[in-house]
């Protein structure tokens, strides 16, 4: 069963509960296919606040250049981590979501996509014309951004007119969240042995939307210091790096691959790399990190060595669930 059909299999008409929970993450193709992902991504790369070029300008380019281009390319590196059950991003966020269920009893837990299905648009419809008044929207973006959260803000507004809506827009250093990260990493070390460095690999932004005021390299800043803290690392220890650059613009520095090489260059030949701006694995995780960039630091010699997400983890659960409770009892 796919997530998809898990998350047909629990209708939002089945009942009212007092309160809904919409665990929103931002999307995937729902095969590994080029129509498929050329569907996602035209979806996902027609969001204004993903892409702020002019219309007139930008869809040309992206229907008759970049989704012709792209769509191949991506569904082949989807297919190198699709797993039997769907899209790793889908599987694990459906399976989260489930856990997160056990700990919030009487409430309704549903797994919502940004982009594609389970539609998070056609969830705050259904809640809308049953006129639920109790929902709590948690977006799976633990630092800011408003290329992410707020877009997901964009949805609420729009379709959440009828709705009492709490949502919670930033968890970057909330204690619990950073004591769950610090314990895989520890737990991970524990049974792997310790790497000679930590690299901290988020999703990257184009310089330009940071430079506008977006506040994601600061929250971004702020995870890592507080991870690392529990983890008692020293400076030395540990180095924030940015992934997934796409265009030929300026992105958000270091790159995760340019601190490889370098770490490489000074003669390391064992590093550890953690992605805690995602939630649970996917494409940029399994793919990019796990394979393509292990790859790349195998090639000059050295050993990377990837620590899985928080995925449906027992910690992340409870995390993500006190978020929810405290979002519903203090409006924020």
């Amino acid at each position: 069963m796919s997530a998809t059909d898990d998350h047909a299999a629990m209708p939002l008409s089945a009942g009212p509960p007092a309160t809904t929970l919409l665990v929103v993450n931002l999307g995937t193709p729902e095969a590994p296919t080029a129509p498929a992902v050329r569907r996602y991504l035209a979806e996902f790369l027609h969001d204004r606040r993903v892409v702020q070029l002019s219309r007139w300008i930008w869809c040309p380019l992206l229907h008759f250049l970049i989704l012709p281009l792209r769509g191949p390319k991506a569904a082949a590196k989807y297919a190198k981590v699709w797993l039997p059950q769907g899209s790793p991003l889908a599987v694990h966020t459906q399976r989260l979501a489930e856990t997160m269920r056990s700990r919030l009893p009487g409430w309704r837990v549903v797994a919502a996509m940004r982009y594609g299905e389970p539609s998070l648009k056609k969830a705050l419809a259904a809640l809308d014309r049953q006129g639920s008044g109790r929902v709590v929207v948690l977006p799976l973006y633990p630092q800011y951004s408003t290329t992410t959260t707020a877009s997901v803000e964009d949805v609420v507004a729009a379709e959440g007119k009828g709705l009492a809506v709490n949502l919670v827009d930033d968890y970057s250093t909330d204690p619990q969240w950073v004591a769950a990260v610090a314990a895989s990493i520890r737990a991970w070390r524990e049974q792997h042995g310790t790497g000679e460095h930590l690299l901290f690999s988020f999703h990257g932004l184009p310089q330009r939307i940071a430079d506008g005021g977006d506040p994601y390299p600061q929250r971004c800043q702020a995870s890592v210091q507080a991870i690392a803290a529990a983890l008692g690392l020293a400076p030395a220890d540990w180095t924030l790096t940015f992934q997934s650059r796409f265009g030929k613009e300026r992105w958000l520095e270091p790159s995760t691959d340019k601190t490889l090489a370098a770490l490489a260059a000074r003669g390391l030949r064992r590093v550890d790399v953690v992605c805690p701006g995602f939630a649970v694995d996917c494409l940029e995780t399994l793919e990019e990190v796990a394979i393509l960039f292990a790859e790349g630091f195998a090639a000059q010699g050295g050993e990377l060595r990837y620590i899985p997400c928080l995925n449906d983890s027992a910690a992340h659960a409870d995390a993500l669930a006190a978020l929810a409770r405290r979002a519903l009892e203090t409006g924020a």
